[in-house]
């Protein structure tokens, strides 16, 4: 009876335990389905940043930091305020122009890498999304790190670093996403060290960009406080464009000296008298002085228009401004073989023009081609040398109708003017001569025709001398027995006139046979 009341006891018992677990068990289940339903995120504490790596690495849960490696903090100096996800984007903005504005987009993506805009950085952004929170690490780029990485990279990285010229990448607004090292160099010289280099230094045209062509392009230089010269290539990419820049600050700076010396030789040239058309190698007219409008009567517009050089000299012949040619046909040629004579330097021309001016016209050669032409009135010389020419044939005229036999030596003693009485007495033509006749020549002629005198030396050593020149006459014989007066005139300047009259002429100053005074001069 004990046994059978103790066998229930055990069984109820039993039964206890089972309902009280069974209890235990459902409530847990209960506790566990209404955790699970639960849209409240798991704690992040499983992920640790500062157990993954050494470098810069930051977890966030939406936009709010959770962690960060002791670099990651140092970074962001989240001891002064509080950091979040806008916080890490304003540090990285200026390095890494691409990364996310807003965490969803690495949810979406799953994965995101971004490189440092500047390639001397060597440092990549990776954005990954594990179990809801979004991981961000800063470390260095695979190129640096892993050793089996493609070499032929590498090398482009270190030419494209090593280029001495900006090369930069920027979308479809021309925000700068990668630049090498020049180009980084380059906005910290114009912006200063630690600006912003995702806005680019070159304002480029959409113009440039849509096209693919290259500009000219200038950026200011706050250093030297002059503009930088570059062209700029731009080479369009599906996601942006890649541009190139050229430093031409020589080309610009000797293209200004070019200009001012150019325009330092147009003040020159507008101050000279004389016409001057330059025509370059396609025979255009490239450059011209007021003079020449002066001159030629050409209107401004006509040159400015940059006439070629056959109509340049047509429209002198329209306006009477050269000679008429006597055959239009081989004017055309004429005009060439003019050409080709200025372009050795070979032409020389004196214009006499219908309306009575002289224009000496000539023909140069000029750098790279070109040929330039002078145009200089010489009316007035030409006019002065006829009237001096016709006054010495007038005083030619004059001096050859008078008896007395007249020779004048210059200051060196050659002999510059003789009469026809003169060549008659002496039988001598000083003006067919070829070579120079001097006052030893004439002397030696007179010795010849007449008997032996002093007289010769003496007037040698008159047309030689410089000081005390008195006039004086002698007598001499003739070996024909003709007696001759000869009488010594000294002239300013130097020069001396020495004249013979026959005897039957006696001289009125003083008895003949005699050296005698002939007045001071």
């Amino acid at each position: 009876m004990a046994d059978s009341d103790n066998g229930a006891a055990i069984m109820e018992f039993l039964s206890l335990s089972d309902l009280a677990i069974l209890a235990v068990i459902c409530i847990g289940s209960s506790v566990a389905a209404v955790l699970w339903l639960s849209p409240r995120r798991p704690p992040a504490p499983q992920i640790r940043a500062s157990a993954l790596t050494s470098d810069m690495v930051f977890l966030f849960d939406g936009v709010d930091l959770i962690d960060a490696t002791t670099a990651g903090h140092r970074m962001l100096e989240s001891g002064k305020d509080p950091a979040d996800w806008t916080t890490l984007r304003r540090k990285l903005m200026q390095n890494f122009p691409g990364f996310p504005a807003d965490p969803d987009d690495i949810r979406i993506k799953g994965r995101i890498l971004i490189p440092a805009i500047d390639t001397k950085l060597a440092k990549d952004a990776i954005c990954e999304w594990i179990d809801g929170i979004a991981r961000v690490e800063l470390r260095k780029n695979r190129a640096e790190t892993d050793t089996a990485f493609s070499p032929e990279l590498e090398i482009l990285r270190v030419a494209m670093d090593s280029a001495p010229y900006p090369v930069w990448r920027a979308d479809a607004q021309g925000n700068v996403h990668w630049c090498n090292a020049a180009y980084a160099a380059l906005a910290s010289r114009i912006h200063g060290k630690g600006s912003d280099t995702t806005t680019s230094l070159f304002k480029l045209t959409q113009d440039a960009q849509d096209k693919g062509l290259k500009r000219r392009v200038s950026i200011p230089d706050p250093t030297c406080d002059k503009k930088l010269w570059y062209d700029v290539t731009v080479v369009e990419q599906p996601e942006g464009f890649l541009c190139y820049a050229v430093d031409i600050n020589a080309v610009v700076d000797a293209e200004i000296a070019q200009r001012n010396f150019v325009q330092t030789l147009a003040k020159t040239f507008a101050q000279l008298s004389i016409g001057l058309a330059i025509f370059d190698r396609n025979r255009q007219l490239a450059l011209f002085n007021p003079a020449l409008i002066d001159l030629t009567s050409l209107p401004a517009d006509f040159l400015s228009a940059r006439p070629n050089l056959l109509t340049f000299f047509d429209r002198l012949r329209d306006r009477s401004m050269m000679p008429e040619p006597k055959n239009y046909r081989s004017w055309r040629d004429r005009m060439t073989g003019l050409v080709e004579a200025a372009a050795v330097g070979n032409y020389q021309e004196t214009w006499t023009l219908p309306s009575g001016s002289v224009y000496s016209v000539s023909g140069r050669p000029h750098p790279d081609g070109a040929v330039a032409f002078l145009f200089e009135d010489i009316t007035a010389e030409i006019t002065l040398t006829r009237r001096f020419r016709s006054e010495l044939e007038l005083g030619q005229s004059v001096m050859d109708t008078l008896d007395d036999a007249i020779v004048v030596f210059s200051p060196d003693g050659a002999l510059a003017f003789s009469n026809e009485a003169y060549n008659q007495m002496w039988e001598v033509d000083p003006d067919r001569s070829f070579a120079q006749v001097t006052v030893v020549d004439a002397t030696r002629s007179w010795q010849d025709r007449c008997i032996a005198t002093p007289l010769w030396g003496e007037i040698r050593d008159f047309v030689d001398s410089r000081e005390n020149r008195a006039g004086w006459w002698a007598e001499a014989h003739r070996r024909t027995g003709d007696m001759l007066v000869c009488t010594i005139h000294p002239i300013p300047s130097g020069a001396t006139m020495v004249s013979f009259r026959r005897q039957r002429d006696t001289p009125s100053k003083g008895p003949p046979g005699q050296k005698t005074l002939a007045g001071d001069v």
